[in-house]
């Protein structure tokens, strides 16, 4: 097929996905509609479809009042946070000793410096939650604050470009909290053990998510596994992160609809790698439970095609006739490159299982998550969709590869 046509066909997944939908965070009206588009499209595309329904949060926020000593101060809420109305002294905590040391209830705590340093994970994610990050959410649901305001830089590793981030993003945290700039929070922490008003009405919705699964081929008790996630963080645009991994995906399956292999190919749009829940990724672990063997290769796709620099691939824990089929698929490509390993997307539930993945994504990750990744800027123009027409041609080559070999 045509690259050009087929970079056409990826800018208008791009388009569709990032402008013409109003957002696609977990619960959305716009995130319903992203996979009901994928579902249709790859139904189009001869593909087997099916949905997986999840429980989730879809969660509205309003504006926030905050004032002390007669100053007002710019503060976010919190994702999923409860909404409050209060007026209460202040506290300040730095640290965790000195959360620990402090009497909270019936106060409104501020938490800045070394304590606000990292974004939480939410208390019951289950990937990655260090202890300290657990130490610290049993020590403010013990001490009960009446709501929390933290003060935050940046955190490029989890939250993004986003300054400043949320410290709390947990729908099963219940302490209404807001969010503001380091230097700000340095102002405020001035007032301490003054009273502080703090306002914001906030609203936690219940509703149903998806995956949509995707499949072709023959054999499904032996299968190649090709996901990316079609949710974004509320508020972007969500282009490298992860639009493109979804119309790689879509790329794919168009170039394999005259595909008739004995080894299944299972095309996955997992719903949640930015919700606090990961609902989907949870899901797709569970539907998959005692069959997880049957996966020959996983492979994810998150923030693909990224304008500046080459697209990386990197291997973990491939046997070496898979090793090898990989780096014939991408050997030779122009713009493709072995890069570092990388975990903070979904191939690490593969990993996690013992599952051989590979990861593909921008050499320039770093630069994409510290200026671009989760704000409004992850827009279409940061992308080259023959980038992405070069990595669904070389999966293709792969897939084809792995069923000739018969593994």
């Amino acid at each position: 097929m045509n690259p050009e046509v087929l970079a056409d066909r990826a800018a208008a997944v791009l388009n569709k996905l990032c402008l013409e939908i109003p957002g696609r965070s977990v619960g959305s009206l716009g995130n319903r509609e992203a996979t009901a588009y994928f579902a249709k499209e790859m139904a189009a595309l001869g593909l087997d479809v099916e949905y997986r329904e999840f429980d989730c949060i879809d969660w509205h926020g309003g504006d926030v009042r905050l004032e002390a000593g007669g100053e007002a101060f710019e503060a976010l809420a919190s994702p999923y946070s409860q909404g409050y109305q209060a007026r209460a002294p202040l506290a300040v905590a730095t640290a965790v000793d000195e959360l620990e040391a402090s009497e909270l209830a019936g106060k409104i705590l501020l938490l800045h410096g070394e304590i606000a340093a990292e974004q939480l994970m939410p208390k019951n994610f289950q990937f990655y939650n260090p202890e300290h990050h657990q130490h610290i959410i049993r020590l403010l649901e013990e001490k009960e604050p009446t709501a929390i305001v933290a003060a935050t830089s940046m955190n490029p590793g989890i939250a993004g470009a986003l300054y400043p981030f949320p410290l709390i993003e947990d729908g099963d945290f219940d302490i209404p909290s807001v969010y503001m700039k380091d230097v700000d929070g340095q102002r405020l922490a001035q007032h301490a053990r003054q009273e502080v008003i703090l306002e914001f009405e906030a609203e936690r919705l219940p509703v149903k998510g998806y995956n949509v699964v995707a499949r072709k081929g023959g054999e499904f008790g032996r299968r190649v596994v090709a996901c990316a996630h079609i949710d974004a963080k509320a508020g972007t645009p969500g282009a490298l992160d992860n639009a493109s991994g979804v119309a790689i995906l879509l790329l794919l399956a168009e170039l394999m609809q005259d595909y008739a292999g004995e080894l299944g190919l299972e095309m996955v749009a997992l719903n949640g790698e930015d919700y606090y829940a990961a609902p989907g990724e949870m899901l797709y672990l569970k539907d998959n439970e005692g069959k997880m063997d049957e996966i020959l290769l996983a492979i994810n796709s998150d923030g693909t095609g990224y304008k500046q620099g080459n697209s990386v691939y990197s291997l973990y824990g491939c046997p070496a006739e898979i090793t090898s089929a990989i780096h014939d698929a991408f050997s030779g490509r122009e713009g493709v490159a072995e890069g570092p390993p990388w975990y903070q997307s979904d191939h690490s539930i593969f990993i996690q299982q013992g599952r051989p993945a590979l990861a593909i994504t921008s050499e320039q990750l770093d630069d994409l998550w510290t200026r671009i990744a989760h704000t409004e800027h992850d827009r279409p123009e940061n992308i080259d969709p023959g980038k992405l027409v070069v990595l669904a041609q070389a999966l293709r080559d792969l897939v084809l590869d792995l069923d000739r070999l018969g593994l």
